[in-house]
């Protein structure tokens, strides 16, 4: 996951994410196929997806960091029996972020 090159939605600016389990999961597509298949169900009618190519080892060691909020990655959610997700763990995030630690500063890698 980290020295692939995963497509993530765009949105207002930023990356598109989603919250779940009090966890804000960006999304990335291993592929323009699997980026194709979640923007049938949350792209605006004809509308094409706007999206940037990241390294995975940036989402985690950058991107998930530069959140308030425990934040983890989600690849290829849209396809049925390939979905992988790396929660805000240590060995995935880094340790400063990651909600198991013990080292999450305040306000950031756990919950409010």
């Amino acid at each position: 996951m980290r020295r692939s090159v995963l497509l993530v939605p765009t949105a207002g600016g930023g990356l598109w994410s989603a919250r779940s389990g009090g966890v804000r999961w960006i999304c990335g597509f291993t592929d323009e196929a699997a980026l194709a298949r979640f923007a049938l169900h949350h792209s605006y009618g004809d509308q094409p997806m706007d999206y940037a190519a990241l390294l995975g080892a940036r989402i985690v060691d950058e991107v998930v960091p530069s959140l308030d909020e425990p934040a983890g990655l989600a690849v290829d959610i849209a396809t049925e029996d390939g979905s992988m997700f790396f929660p805000p763990v240590t060995g995935i995030v880094p340790d400063g972020v990651a909600v198991d630690s013990g080292e999450a500063q305040e306000g950031r890698g756990r919950g409010r």
